[in-house]
């Protein structure tokens, strides 16, 4: 092939532009080849080492990321933790006032039935001593009475205290035995 380039050159024929130059491939040979050792000898190195940084600050923040992460679920965790045991107190709390709640109630019914209880006993008390007085003014009157009318119907006095007395407690003795009698028919 040289000899057709020599040949070429020597006939004075124009050169082919697709045919490169000898000159110029070995000249470009050369510069690749001192282009190829700077960037071997000195750019990929850099390159590497840029990575290899690179590389490591991304792996450290992945493992901080991921750290991070289990510290936060750890921390989550413990907060719903501690809202459940918040929520299992305000339970126990709301059980306990309504427990309360119940007791007092049950208190002031108990409180309610024996003031009213009293009440009733200290009615029954008051009206039995007003019906004993009512009784002892009616056995007063009824005993004046009988004695007035005795003495007219007898035609004497009953002025005598204990006569008086003793014609009272008959008087009053047949009429409690005429009620008990009507009561005894009415049945």
């Amino acid at each position: 092939m040289k000899s057709l380039l020599v040949i070429a050159a020597a006939e004075g024929e124009e050169h082919n532009p697709l045919l490169p130059e000898w000159i110029e491939v070995v000249l470009a040979l050369v510069v690749f080849a001192i282009l190829f050792f700077l960037i071997k000898k000195f750019v990929a190195p850099n390159f590497e080492k840029t990575f290899a940084e690179r590389s490591a600050a991304i792996e450290g923040g992945i493992a901080a990321a991921a750290t991070k992460q289990a510290e936060a679920d750890a921390k989550l965790a413990e907060l719903e933790q501690q809202l459940a045991d918040a929520r299992h107190e305000a339970a126990r709390i709301r059980e306990e006032a309504r427990e309360q709640g119940a007791a007092i109630v049950a208190e002031m019914r108990e409180q309610a039935q024996a003031e009213s209880t009293r009440i009733l006993e200290h009615g029954k008390a008051q009206i039995e001593a007003e019906r004993q007085q009512a009784v002892t003014s009616l056995r007063a009157e009824v005993g004046t009475l009988a004695t007035g009318l005795a003495g007219r119907i007898v035609g004497e006095s009953l002025e005598d205290d204990a006569r008086q007395a003793r014609v009272i407690e008959r008087f009053l003795a047949d009429l409690e035995t005429a009620d008990a009698s009507d009561a005894g028919k009415d049945a």
